[in-house]
């Protein structure tokens, strides 16, 4: 099982960045802002916020360009198995920040009612408001708020990391290369 989590994480997220033909610091803005988008409580909207803000950047800064296949793929980091936890734990981020340490919420009971929540009928953006109203009405204004740490941690974190990764792996290939 853990064979198979690692080979699906290498094959959705690392490939990606291997088959990269961008420059390093444009394939980790992509990791970042697939990363950033991945880290808010939008059901089912993460690839279209990076396609959108892909349409953006390049009108509106053509000069900071990022590699939109990395960027759609990271944001499978919140896919239907890590969703619960990783939305409890902006609900909870959220509560702290806000300074409401008496709501405690249990595990179990959050993922029961989130389940019961994304069980909507319709499909597109009917649903996706939707299931945003609900959640606005179950957990209100901290789960949107304990998502921004988040967001800006693992954004930042990804970049650096995808950058390195990067920039190690053109060193090694330009080694190998110089080498015959």
């Amino acid at each position: 099982m853990l064979f198979k989590l690692l080979r699906l994480f290498r094959y959705k997220l690392i490939i990606p960045i291997l088959r990269s033909k961008s420059p390093p610091v444009e394939t980790a803005r992509g990791v970042l802002v697939g990363l950033v988008s991945a880290m808010n409580p939008f059901v089912g909207i993460q690839m279209v916020l990076v396609a959108s803000f892909w349409a953006c950047q390049r009108f509106l800064f053509p000069k900071w360009k990022f590699n939109i296949v990395p960027a759609l793929a990271w944001t499978w980091v919140t896919n239907v198995f890590t969703v619960p936890f990783v939305y409890y734990v902006f609900l909870i981020t959220g509560r702290l920040m806000l300074g409401k340490w008496d709501q405690s919420l249990g595990f179990s009971e959050f993922s029961l009612n989130l389940e019961e929540t994304l069980i909507v009928s319709g499909g597109g953006l009917t649903a996706i408001w939707d299931i945003t109203l609900t959640m606005i009405e179950l957990w209100g204004l901290p789960l949107f708020i304990g998502c921004i740490p988040w967001a800006l941690v693992t954004g930042w974190v990804g970049y650096n990391w995808a950058l390195k990764f990067q920039q190690n792996r053109q060193s090694k290939l330009r080694k190998i290369v110089n080498y015959k």
